[in-house]
C-alpha cells in the first residue's frame, strides 16, 4: 500500500455486484469487509478508531468529511479500526485550530483504503433495502481486475455471522483508569471490573470522572481475574462480531449475576446480557451506526438521541415483565426501544442488580442524553455495598 493524491481509480464493489466508481483516498490497495453506513454528521475520527467498526467497511451519510482535520485527543483507541472508508467529498484542507494533520494522513499512516467521489446517497439507498453485505475498496493495481475477478474476490471473505472479534481488538494486558487522570479530586468513590471487548477510551474516562477506578480487563479474563481487583461492579463493552460467538464471556455474565454483583453492559455488553439471561440474538438488515438514534426510554416516557454503533440485537419480548428463560434469574424487562424499528435497545432485571443498553453513552462523539447511565451503575453499586455491610453488621451482632 502506498499514498495516494486522490488522483488514482478506485472501485466500491458489494457482493451483489453493484460497483461504484470514485477515486482513491487513503492508501492504495484493496480493502475488504461489511459494508455499514454510519449517519453521523460528525465524529469521523471517533467513528473510525472505535473498535467496534473492526472488519467493517464505513459509508459516511454525511457529504463532507476530513473538514476538522484530526487530532491526538479525540481518537477511541490506539488506532484506525475500520477495514475501509468510502464518503462523498474529502476535504483537502482541514480547518479548525485543534487539527494536527489531515485525516488522509492517518488513512495512509494506518494501511486504511478508502474511496472518495461516491455517490453515497444512492450507496445508503441500496444498503438500507438490500442490507449490509460484503464489499471491497479497490485502487491502483487492484482496481485493473475485471468486475467479475473482484465480485469473486469480495464473496470470497468470511461473513460476520459467526465472527468472533473480541481477541482482535481487546487489551492485551490489564490496565486501570485513576479517577485522578480525570479531574477527580476526592478519594475513590467505587472500584469497576471491565471487560474490555472494545472499549472505547471515553468510557472509563466516564466513570473516572466520577470517581470509580477502572479496572480494564481482556476479552478472556476469569471471574477470579474479576474479583481479585475488588471491584463494586462489572462492566461490559461495547465490540465488533457476533454474539453468538461470545461463550466464554456470556458464561462470565452468568457467574457476575449469580453473585449479585452489579452489573452494567452496552452495546455488546447488552446482547452478552441477553444471551446470558437465556434469549437469542440476531443479526439486523443493516444495523445502527451514528450519534442520532431515536430510543425510548420505557420507564419515563422519554425519548433519547443515542450514539449506536450495532449490527445484531437481542430478541426478548418487548412489553410487560417476563421470567428470563433461565428461571434463575429471575423476572426481567426490555427497557429501551428503537423508535426507527422497534429494536430492543436495553435490558432491565427486576430481582438482580444488572442492566444493560444497546447504545453508547459515553458518546464521543455524540450527545450526552444518556449519560445518567453511568450514575445509575454507581447507584446500584452504593446499593450492593451498603447492603453487604448491614449484612457484615448484623452477623457481627450475632457473635
Amino acid at each position: 500500500m502506498t499514498a495516494v493524491q486522490g488522483t488514482e481509480q478506485a472501485l466500491l464493489v458489494l457482493e451483489d455486484g453493484r460497483v461504484f466508481r470514485g477515486r482513491s483516498y487513503g492508501a492504495i490497495g484493496t480493502a475488504l469487509g461489511e459494508a455499514v453506513f454510519s449517519t453521523g454528521m460528525s465524529g469521523y475520527q471517533e467513528t473510525l478508531t472505535d473498535p467496534s467498526y473492526a472488519r467493517q467497511i464505513i459509508v459516511q451519510t454525511f457529504p463532507h468529511i476530513g473538514n476538522t482535520g484530526v487530532n491526538d485527543e479525540d481518537a477511541e483507541s490506539s488506532r484506525i479500526w475500520a477495514a475501509g472508508y468510502v464518503v462523498r467529498e474529502a476535504a483537502r484542507i482541514p480547518s479548525n485550530w485543534r487539527a494536527q494533520r489531515t485525516l488522509d494522513e492517518d488513512l495512509v499512516a494506518g494501511g486504511i483504503v478508502g474511496i472518495q467521489q461516491v455517490d453515497t446517497r444512492a450507496l445508503t439507498r441500496h444498503l438500507r433495502d438490500r442490507g449490509a453485505m460484503k464489499s471491497g475498496i479497490f485502487s491502483g493495481e487492484a482496481a485493473k481486475a475485471s468486475v467479475e475477478e473482484l465480485v469473486k474476490t469480495v464473496n470470497a471473505q468470511p461473513s460476520m455471522e459467526g465472527a468472533n472479534l473480541s481477541e482482535l481488538v481487546s487489551t492485551k494486558e490489564a490496565y486501570t483508569v485513576e479517577p485522578a487522570d480525570h479531574g477527580y479530586t476526592g478519594e475513590v468513590r467505587y472500584t469497576v471490573a471491565a471487560i474490555d471487548l472494545g472499549i472505547k477510551m471515553m468510557t472509563p474516562q466516564r466513570f473516572a470522572e466520577r470517581g470509580v477506578r477502572v479496572h480494564v480487563l481482556p476479552h478472556d479474563a476469569s471471574f477470579e481475574d474479576v474479583t481479585a481487583t475488588g471491584a463494586h461492579g462489572v462492566f461490559f463493552s461495547n465490540g465488533p462480531g457476533d454474539p453468538a460467538t461470545a461463550n466464554v464471556q456470556v458464561d462470565l455474565v452468568r457467574q457476575v449475576l449469580e453473585a449479585r454483583i452489579p452489573y452494567f453492559g452496552i452495546c455488546f455488553g447488552n446482547q452478552i446480557l441477553g444471551r446470558a439471561l437465556g434469549f437469542g440474538t440476531y443479526k439486523l438488515r443493516f444495523g445502527h451506526r451514528g450519534i442520532n438514534q431515536p430510543v425510548l426510554d420505557k420507564a419515563t416516557g422519554k425519548v433519547e438521541i443515542t450514539s449506536q454503533n450495532h449490527g445484531f440485537a437481542v430478541d426478548a419480548p418487548r412489553e410487560g415483565a417476563a421470567n428470563a428463560p433461565l428461571e434463575r434469574f429471575g423476572r426481567v424487562e426490555v427497557s429501551h426501544i428503537s423508535l426507527n424499528d422497534s429494536v430492543v435497545e436495553g435490558l432491565n432485571c427486576l430481582d438482580l442488580p444488572a442492566f444493560s443498553v444497546q447504545y453508547h453513552p459515553e458518546a464521543a462523539s455524540g450527545p450526552h442524553d444518556a449519560s445518567h447511565l453511568f450514575d445509575r451503575f454507581i447507584t446500584n453499586m452504593a446499593a450492593a455495598k451498603n447492603a453487604a455491610a448491614t449484612t457484615a453488621d448484623s452477623t457481627q451482632g450475632e457473635k
